[in-house]
């Protein structure tokens, strides 16, 4: 939790300039604690896999989080059970009059389609425009950062020649931004796609600051300089063995695919991962957290404008 200190305090600043985390007496009376409401629109088709994986590293933060699941009414899933969908998601309609802390959009295994070929587009696009009065923070996710990039800035994404699939070496641009605060000078951190984002578009718009990227794997994560959108291009949240069982699915389906790159040990598929990206992952989302969401977000949430 924070440290919570008499105003002016003249150890405030060189604790900020330390990346401890200090907030005032002010501040902090305007900050009583209630739980954090986080949404999360699933889009992947195996939804209890990436419920597990998200649900993990959000648990990595003393903050109190109430969790609403989201699913796309309009879209039947084929790998998950309507039960199970019925049980414990929430479609557009039952949410649209709410107010909500933070949000993550995941990705979706749909990157060889055009934006607007995607079915349930419109519907994606009407949920990232009511984001914009009902959420202090959003966090979008490898297909869903370039699809937040492409609705709200005009980015295009490309096509690569080839998945881009492994786990990559990483760096900062900022070290003084909170999303990134304890951050090693490299971190790894997993990819899985078939598109990029490129730099030079991303520099075209004053309102977006690249903040970390790969020089194998490309740009990151970028977000919106007032922290109410992160957009990050990777899979940080994936498990040790999410990769491995993408690969062989892949093998199975007689496709052309490469070993993922930096993630069997001596490169030997039939030998464990090395898992070198889960404290990276974790410190990312308590970041989120905590400075973009709860330090930022109204006590009385129906305030968020």
């Amino acid at each position: 939790m924070p440290l919570n200190v008499p105003d002016k305090l003249p150890a405030i600043d060189i604790l900020r300039e330390e990346n401890i985390f200090v907030i005032d007496e002010s501040r902090a009376m305007h900050q009583d604690i209630r739980p954090l409401k986080i949404l999360i629109l699933n889009l992947m088709p195996v939804k209890q896999t990436t419920e597990t994986h998200l649900l993990r590293t959000l648990s990595n933060t003393p903050l109190q989080l109430e969790i609403d699941l989201l699913h796309i009414e309009s879209h039947f899933s084929k790998n998950t059970s309507i039960e199970h969908l019925q049980s414990f998601y929430k479609g557009f309609s039952e949410v649209r009059k709410e107010k909500y802390d933070g949000m993550i959009i995941t990705g979706a295994p749909i990157e060889h389609l055009e934006f607007e070929q995607v079915t349930y587009w419109r519907d994606i696009q009407e949920i990232m425009d009511w984001t914009t009065h009902h959420v202090t923070s959003v966090f979008y996710i490898c297909w869903a950062a370039q699809a937040g990039l492409y609705h709200f800035y005009n980015i295009p994404k490309y096509a690569l020649p080839a998945k881009m699939f492994g786990v990559f070496e990483h760096k900062i641009y900022n070290p003084t931004l909170p999303l990134v605060r304890g951050f090693d000078d490299t971190f790894m951190a997993p990819h899985s796609r078939y598109t990029e984002i490129r730099r030079e578009d991303i520099e075209k718009v004053p309102d977006l600051e690249i903040v970390a990227d790969s020089s194998e794997a490309g740009l990151y994560v970028i977000m919106a300089k007032d922290g109410r959108r992160i957009f990050v291009t990777g899979h940080s949240e994936y498990d040790p063995l999410t990769l491995k069982a993408e690969y062989n699915r892949d093998l199975s389906k007689g496709l052309s695919i490469e070993k993922p790159r930096n993630y069997f040990k001596d490169d030997n598929p039939n030998l464990p991962p090395k898992v070198t990206w889960k404290s990276h992952a974790n410190l990312l989302f308590s970041n989120w957290l905590n400075y973009y969401v709860y330090q930022i977000t109204p006590y009385n949430i129906e305030s968020i404008i």
